[in-house]
């Protein structure tokens, strides 16, 4: 049972399944930061100073007993635009390494010399050889 299991971790997709994972929650912390720390303030202020976090339908007022209740539709906004990012970039990259892929594939092959031109070659060893 423990070689199974050992076999199963160490099968290449389950190894290749945990990185990409481990790598796209890097990932998305950046492209989330990259939205919430750069894109956002920016449109907030070409918007006319709005933060987009805070954008919100208040349903009902709160009171001491009952915290306010609300829509946030600016979290849900934010959260759209980094799904896009995110899709975005994975696309690229996607669309990068297929090109470079495609690229090493219709890479010529070195030529081979005529089949004449490497019998003489060894016509010309073997007599270099008896000399």
């Amino acid at each position: 049972m423990a070689g199974e299991f050992k076999a199963f971790l160490l099968r290449g997709n389950v190894v290749d399944l945990a990185v990409a994972v481990v790598i796209g929650g890097a990932f998305g912390k950046i492209v989330t930061s990259l939205v919430n720390d750069l894109l956002m303030p920016v449109l907030g202020l070409l918007l006319g100073g709005v933060n987009f976090a805070e954008l919100k339908y208040v349903i009902a007022e709160g009171t001491e007993t009952m915290e306010e209740a609300a829509i946030r539709y600016g979290a849900f906004l934010q959260s759209v635009l980094d799904f896009v990012l995110i899709g975005l970039a994975i696309f690229l990259a996607v669309k990068a390494m297929n090109s470079f892929k495609r690229k090493q594939e219709e890479a010529p092959a070195p030529a081979e010399p005529p089949k004449q031109e490497v019998l003489l070659e060894e016509i010309r060893d073997l007599l270099k050889k008896k000399a």
